[in-house]
């Protein structure tokens, strides 16, 4: 039947339904542009994807679209930090999550690729975890996924990252009560 669905979509030129928290997600972002929403969404689809395969809380779930939004636009081809560089023009972070050149190395991540970009990311901060439970011992899994967040996005620093929260964060919150109201109906958040 979910065969049939897609292949009528595939034959009709129509795309698949997206996820409602995708669509809020780009519909809210102040970083994409009218004529670069479809582009966006289609983006935010692929990163959401892979973050579905993580056993992120739910209160969290949305985490890779809101640093997305923030880092980038859902621009897989941005280029930033060329302050970093030493002329100053040279840009560091590149892609739709603004990476530095060690994802390339560390996870084989193709920065400029959105599904590339969101394995390696989501795995940095997975793979912070254990050492997060460590350091903070944190007794719930939001906690501790916002410690690993800020600690795998972050440089290092003496004594961690606990008290930390990333900028994403707000943003994230900002999807997450949009999308606790929508209307089941319609799939479509109050306005």
């Amino acid at each position: 039947m979910i065969m049939l669905m897609f292949s009528t979509m595939l034959i009709l030129n129509v795309s698949p339904p997206v996820d409602p928290i995708v669509e809020i997600a780009v519909r809210n972002c102040r970083h994409v542009s009218e004529d670069r929403y479809e582009d966006a969404l289609k983006v935010a689809s692929i990163l959401y994807d892979v973050e579905k395969r993580y056993d992120v809380p739910d209160s969290l779930k949305g985490m890779v679209l809101a640093a997305a939004c923030m880092e980038s636009g859902f621009n897989p081809n941005a280029q930033g930090d060329r302050k970093f560089s030493k002329s100053g023009k040279i840009p560091k972070a590149i892609g739709v999550l603004q990476q530095w050149r060690v994802y390339e190395k560390a996870y084989g991540t193709n920065r400029r690729d959105p599904k590339s970009a969101a394995e390696g990311w989501m795995a940095h901060i997975a793979k912070m975890i254990p050492k997060v439970r460590r350091q903070c011992r944190y007794k719930t899994e939001e906690k501790v996924w916002v410690a690993a967040w800020v600690t795998g996005i972050r440089s290092r620093k003496v004594g961690g990252r606990c008290r930390e929260k990333p900028k994403h964060l707000k943003y994230l919150r900002k999807i997450r009560k949009a999308y606790k109201i929508i209307d089941p109906a319609t799939q479509i958040p109050h306005r």
